[in-house]
C-alpha cells in the first residue's frame, strides 16, 4: 500500500515538473525543474521499491542506488549549468537582445 502511494506520489512530482519545464522560458530555470523532477522522483520510486521487495539484498542494492544518485544528480547537472554559462548562454531573457 505504501508503495502504490509513492509511486502515485512520484508520478505527480513528474507531471508537475513537466509543467514547470513548459512554462519556464529560461534556459537555468528549465534545467533546476529537470534536476528536481530527476532526482525526486527517482527517489522516491526507489523508496516505494524498497518497501514492495521488503528487507532483502535486492533492498540493500536499491539503497546503495539510492546513494549514487543523491550524490550523482546535483554534480551532473551543476556541470551541465556550468558549461551553458561558459558557452555563454544568457542569464536572462533580456540578455539576448
Amino acid at each position: 500500500m505504501i508503495a502504490k502511494i509513492l509511486l502515485v506520489l512520484s508520478w505527480i512530482y513528474i507531471v508537475f515538473g513537466m509543467i514547470g519545464i513548459f512554462r519556464f522560458s529560461n534556459m537555468y530555470s528549465r534545467l533546476l525543474t529537470s534536476s528536481k523532477i530527476d532526482t525526486v522522483a527517482l527517489i522516491t520510486v526507489l523508496i516505494a521499491l524498497i518497501f514492495h521487495s521488503g528487507f532483502s539484498i535486492f533492498s540493500i542494492r536499491l539503497i546503495l542506488i539510492l546513494v549514487f544518485v543523491m550524490i550523482t544528480n546535483p554534480i551532473s547537472n551543476h556541470v551541465i549549468a556550468r558549461s551553458a554559462y561558459l558557452n555563454g548562454i544568457p542569464l536572462r531573457k533580456e540578455d539576448e537582445k
